[in-house]
This record gives C-alpha cells, structure tokens and sequence, in this order.
C-alpha cells in the first residue's frame, strides 16, 4: 500500500512580487530539505509571464505532511500567503484526518487513489 500524500498547489503571484516569491521560495526549500526528510519532491514552477506558479510536493506518508505543515505555519505563512493567491488545490493520496484538518483554511480538493502504478 502506499502512504504518499502528494498535492499540486497552484498559484496567482501578486503584481510586482515575483522576486520576493522567489526569495520566499528559497527559504521554503532550504528549509524542507535541510529539516523534513519525509517530504520527498519539493518542486516549483513558474509561468513564462511569472504570474503564476505551481508547486508540486509529495510526502512519505500523512506524518511527514504534518511536519512540513508545522514549519509552514511558524516560519512561512504570513510571508507566502501575501505574495499569492490559491488558485486551486488539488490533494492526492489518503491523508489523514489530521491533514485534512490542518489544510482546511486552503480549501482543498480531494482526489482517492484510484489505480495505475508507481516505479521508484
């Protein structure tokens, strides 16, 4: 069975704010990748315009995310959440109740495991 959560967050960059985006983003990454050895892909992309961005993370299992979600909301969520706008979020995998709980105010959607297969 796997126990991966894993999200695509998509994202509106407020006018003018790119750059600061980008230094926020760095220190989201440093962070995740220096302190959460749970969250396996941690990837950022931006549009050709830089208006808008996608960040795809998938984590080990629904503790890992509770970790990240912990950083997030000590060290980051002022800092991003006034540099964006979700546009959508979409969750992938079985997160726990303790996931959706903390992800409530971003009003995610869900999406159950269905089928296919994964190669590592």
């Amino acid at each position: 069975m796997n126990e991966n959560v894993y999200w695509m967050l998509e994202l509106a960059v407020q006018p003018g704010r790119l750059n600061d985006l980008r230094n926020v983003m760095q220190d989201m990454v440093d962070a995740a990748s220096t302190n959460e050895p749970g969250t396996l892909n941690y990837e950022w992309n931006i549009s050709a315009d830089g208006g808008a961005s996608h960040i795809y993370v998938r984590y080990r299992d629904s503790a890992a995310v509770m970790t990240h979600m912990q950083a997030f909301g000590t060290r980051f969520t002022a800092r991003f959440m006034e540099l964006v706008t979700i546009t959508r979020f979409v969750v992938y995998g079985s997160p726990g109740a303790e996931v959706k709980a903390a992800l409530a105010a971003y009003s995610p959607v869900y999406f159950a495991p269905f089928g296919g297969f994964k190669r590592c």
